[in-house]
């Protein structure tokens, strides 16, 4: 099956072609191969695109709920049906090993069209207050910028909403990973989307990125990426006073209680890290354990890292990019020379692969708060192990840092877990290994973001609220 063609912008119903003829390199970084090119549109390109949004966006915003109800529910029939498309896509712009590009990688799309139908059952976009009429309108033409990690759940997290809301919008993906973007270009279109709803301009953050978060036109900027790019545009967005929404790095703590079932709770931790090569950004990579069960867990930590074997067929992906590739080896032999003490992996390919961007399951033990490696996100397969004397202080350990975006507590009493979540400065806590829920409110504290995505909370980013006041009867 042929991969899909991101040489081509999707602007106003049809496809065109760039303004200029600057491209980039698709890499498969599972092999080091170019699988394909990338457009590398420029302002002129946003201009087209936020053009046809801003016409489109009257008409759409005056749908009928019920009308986009139905669209959204022909998307979602469209992404199940062509599901093993979008997982080859992203295993080849992204390398993921072919059961998480076909399954959660894939699958977050439906996931959260089919999420966003189910808070369109009760949602109120009208509601009285006494005499005054509140009303939820849409905030008007988005530009959605979306990174390579999750490429298929972060921009269905931003569509989805935003069809519902009755907004037009403009996406610019990854650059590193463009073709699932295109894919769902195709199935927009197919399911009846008007034409300059949704655009998509392929292209870098220097290129396309900052022209759509400086324009004029542009009403709000939902941004999923780092920490650094999303100061970026915020003090971009400034000068026109737009909504941003960011959802941006973290550096979790996931607290293991001296109560927690140990032997389930390390290797679960572990695994959720590994998952997607450690490139999440609301991975618990901070393992926080009593003082006396260091080495314990140090051992457990050892066993579960090591039964995961990277490569294509294997639970473990490389790294999405030659310069992620670099940064995380270059964190690992930074760790080691701060003093913390390698429990397995490390820095060099693992053994038998020579070619892709691979790095070993990598667990570090004896790390202190001050390390860099516990205080910078590495967005790799590394876990470190963390010491502490009690509650409070554990505690105090995974408050301490500038990112708040999601946490664990293990406890074998659940009601003191749960009390130690409440002091989670985070946006997100996990309780004795729960899993995320679509929808509940995805986002984080402090420099992690604002804003939150996903289920009622995410549809809310998209709405204005007016008051009408006598717009209701006495």
């Amino acid at each position: 099956m042929p991969l899909p063609d991101a040489t081509r912008h999707f602007i106003g119903g049809a496809w065109v072609a760039p303004l200029s003829d600057a491209r980039a390199p698709i890499t498969d970084p599972a092999t080091e191969e170019t699988v394909g090119e990338v457009a590398l549109g420029n302002a002129a390109d946003v201009e087209r695109a936020v053009a046809a949004a801003r016409s489109a966006f009257p008409g759409f915003a005056a749908t009928p709920l019920e009308e986009r109800r139905a669209m959204i529910a022909r998307v979602l029939a469209l992404l199940e049906e062509r599901s093993a498309a979008i997982g080859e896509a992203i295993a080849a712009e992204m390398g993921a090993p072919a059961a998480l590009a076909c399954g959660a990688q894939a699958g977050s799309g439906p996931q959260h069209f089919r999420a966003i139908l189910r808070v369109l059952d009760d949602f109120r976009f009208e509601e009285a207050l006494g005499r005054t009429l509140l009303r939820k309108e849409p905030i008007g033409v988005c530009a959605l910028i979306t990174p390579w990690n999750w490429p298929m759940n972060q921009i269905a997290t931003k569509v989805a909403p935003a069809l519902a809301a009755g907004c037009t919008m403009v996406l610019k993906p990854s650059e590193v990973a463009p073709l699932d973007a295109a894919l769902l270009a195709e199935i927009l279109d197919e399911a009846g989307v008007p034409p300059g709803v949704f655009n998509l301009v392929q292209g870098d953050g220097p290129g396309v990125g900052a022209a759509l978060c400086a324009h004029p036109d542009i009403d709000m900027v939902s941004f999923t990426g780092s920490t650094r790019a999303g100061i970026a545009i915020s003090e971009a967005a400034a000068a026109t006073v737009k909504r941003v929404a960011l959802e941006l790095g973290g550096k979790s703590a996931a607290i293991l209680l001296e109560d927690a079932d140990f032997a389930r709770a390390v290797p679960a931790v572990v695994a959720g890290v590994m998952l997607n090569s450690g490139q999440s950004c609301n991975a618990t990579a901070r393992l926080l354990v009593p003082d006396d069960r260091h080495e314990e867990a140090a051992e457990l930590a050892r066993v579960a890292a090591e039964r995961m074997a990277p490569g294509r067929e294997g639970g473990i992906g490389p790294l999405a990019n030659a310069a992620q590739f670099a940064r995380v080896r270059d964190m690992i032999r930074g760790a080691l020379a701060e003093g913390a003490r390698l429990v397995t992996g490390g820095p060099e390919r693992p053994a038998g692969l020579t070619r892709g961007y691979y790095v070993a399951p990598t667990v570090f033990a004896d790390v202190t708060p001050d390390m860099t490696i516990a205080r910078e996100e590495i967005f790799g397969p590394v876990v470190t192990i963390h010491r502490y004397r009690d509650e409070y202080d554990a505690v105090r350990i995974a408050n301490d840092s500038p990112y708040g975006l999601s946490g664990a507590v293990w406890s074998g009493d659940h009601a003191r877990a749960v009390a130690v979540a409440a002091r989670l400065r985070t946006g997100m806590v996990h309780i004795n290994g729960a899993g995320l829920d679509s929808m509940a409110p995805f986002g984080g504290y402090k420099m992690s973001g604002n804003g939150r995505e996903w289920g009622r909370h995410g549809l809310e980013e998209f709405l204005e609220v007016k008051s009408v006041y006598g717009g209701c009867p006495a």
